[in-house]
């Protein structure tokens, strides 16, 4: 067993002002299955960089085993996969193969050219080269975004049985309550390691915050107070400064006219002495309390423009059936209701024909409607959330005028989805990809609608806007359609549900 220790690393982006990690400190076993979780922005990706070696920073890394990282970039997917795999990394056909088998892939995905496979198969090709090398330390970063529910479980089956230690990074909860024994949680600047799994952590996490919470209650009222005595405490130290003035011009109140000149100036300068005293030791106390303050994680409530429209029936499908032509269909006949208030959940495998049934209701499915037919009401408002959104480009300022949105509203979803305010002025193509996720969130949110169609909104995101978009949706109750492989969120969130290809 080897202990990877992190001592005192410091990094951050000069553009961005601030430190990412600050004097972090922590020990790490290579056998620990570690989650590695924390707010999008926070460094998750940045810290498996700076392990990889990529990154200069401040600070010692020791006991570093050899790190490999997921994904690797495919440098040409046009060729066949088995070939396309064979650049990046020397192996054998048989490792190769053992490793799908066991991700429950066909093997015969390495005879096809990469770019052609799926987003899952393409997933699992590379999970299975980055586990072939034997003595490596795996940093595994989002495996779950092109993943349906069965990949998924199939994915966490296969990470579940490795004896070998590594570093996943997901948000998917469910994921990492399979697959991983420790979280490695980014809190504010620091490292923090728990014991257990992410329903463990959450535990773990929520009742240190109460705590911290009631702690932090408590500290304030104590500042509060502490800061009417200084105020009480300076207005009487004016006064005294007034006294010595005064008596200093003869100004002498009949006590002090006992007093020689001198008795009375050493008098009032004792009681400013004294008095500005007491009001530095009350302003050292309010700085010392301030100090203990913790710098608890919150997250703000969200706003949706919903504008509920006049139909009680939003959708209607009566057995649909799409396909291309010479190709089955992509699945069997579709009849589903939606009513206003309702959220409509798409599930299925990769493939299923998500996708291109909600391209379908927005009247723009390439392929063919082979029978059915699907009913929308006349002039309805819909905002969309894309599962492909690298066209968003510019600026956030561009962009929202763009889009026909209100900024400052347009910012605020941004800012309460936890987007750092140094990040406002980047171009939308230079953010991380679950800033990005955000930009095309808040976007969405911000936009007037009688139905909101959401594509697999949660990849990239973090659990704690997760749990904001879930919340949001239990509250507001719009009219919706997503397609989403979390099942915790689907349970959360959905008043119907469709399984596609079953």
């Amino acid at each position: 067993m080897t202990t990877i220790t992190i001592e005192n690393l410091t990094f951050g982006y000069d553009r961005m002002g601030t430190y990412l990690f600050e004097a972090a400190n922590l020990n790490l076993s290579n056998q620990w299955k570690l989650g590695l979780v924390g707010r999008n922005g926070r460094g998750k990706t940045t810290l498996l960089k700076i392990l990889l070696g990529q990154l200069s920073y401040e600070g010692r890394i020791t006991g570093q085993p050899t790190f490999a990282y997921f994904p690797q970039q495919v440098k040409n997917p046009e060729i066949l996969t088995f070939y396309a795999l064979s650049e990046l990394r020397v192996f054998e056909q048989w490792q190769l193969e053992r490793e799908l088998n066991l991700l429950a892939c066909d093997p015969e995905v390495l005879w096809r050219p990469f770019a052609t496979l799926s987003g899952g198969e393409q997933t699992k090709v590379l999970l299975a080269l980055l586990f072939i090398e034997e003595g490596c330390f795996p940093l595994i970063d989002e495996p779950t975004n092109h993943l349906d529910i069965v990949g998924r479980q199939q994915v966490a089956s296969y990470l579940r049985k490795k004896r070998s230690g590594y570093i996943l990074v997901s948000h998917d909860r469910d994921f990492l309550d399979e697959t991983v024994d420790h979280i490695l949680a980014i809190e504010k600047t620091q490292l923090v390691c728990y014991q257990g799994n992410f329903s463990t952590y959450e535990e773990q996490k929520a009742r240190q915050d109460a705590f911290e919470q009631a702690q932090n209650l408590k500290l304030k009222k104590e500042i509060t107070r502490l800061q009417q005595t200084a105020l009480e405490k300076a207005q009487w130290s004016n006064h005294r400064e007034q006294d010595k003035h005064n008596k200093s011009r003869g100004f002498i109140d009949t006590e002090d006219r006992r007093k020689s000149p001198g008795a009375i100036g050493a008098d009032a300068a004792r009681m400013m002495k004294r008095s500005k005293a007491i009001l530095q030791r009350v302003e050292s106390q309010i700085t010392e309390k301030a100090s203990l303050l913790k710098n608890i994680e919150e997250v703000d409530t969200l706003k949706m423009s919903y504008q509920p429209g006049h139909h009680r029936r939003v959708l209607q499908i009566e057995n649909l059936s799409l396909g291309y032509p010479e190709r089955p269909p992509l699945f069997d006949q579709v009849t589903v209701e939606l009513l206003q208030g309702e959220c409509l959940a798409l599930t299925g495998a990769n493939g299923s024909g998500k996708t291109s049934l909600l391209a379908a209701i927005l009247g723009e499915f390439a392929g063919v409607v082979y029978q059915g037919e699907i009913v929308l009401p006349q002039n309805l408002v819909i905002s969309r959330v894309r599962q492909d959104y690298e066209a968003n480009h510019g600026t956030l300022a561009e962009f929202a005028q763009r889009e026909g949105l209100v900024y400052p509203q347009f910012l605020n979803n941004l800012k309460k989805l936890g987007m750092e305010r140094n990040a406002f002025e980047n171009p939308i193509e230079e953010l991380s990809m679950g800033q990005q996720k955000k930009v095309e969130l808040a976007k969405s949110l911000a936009q007037p609608a009688n139905l909101f169609i959401w594509d697999e909104p949660l990849n990239y995101l973090d659990v704690f806007n997760q749990e904001q978009i879930q919340q949001l949706l239990a509250t507001v109750k719009p009219t919706m359609i997503v397609i989403e492989h979390d099942r915790h969120f689907v349970e959360g969130v959905a008043d119907k549900l469709v399984v596609l290809g079953e």
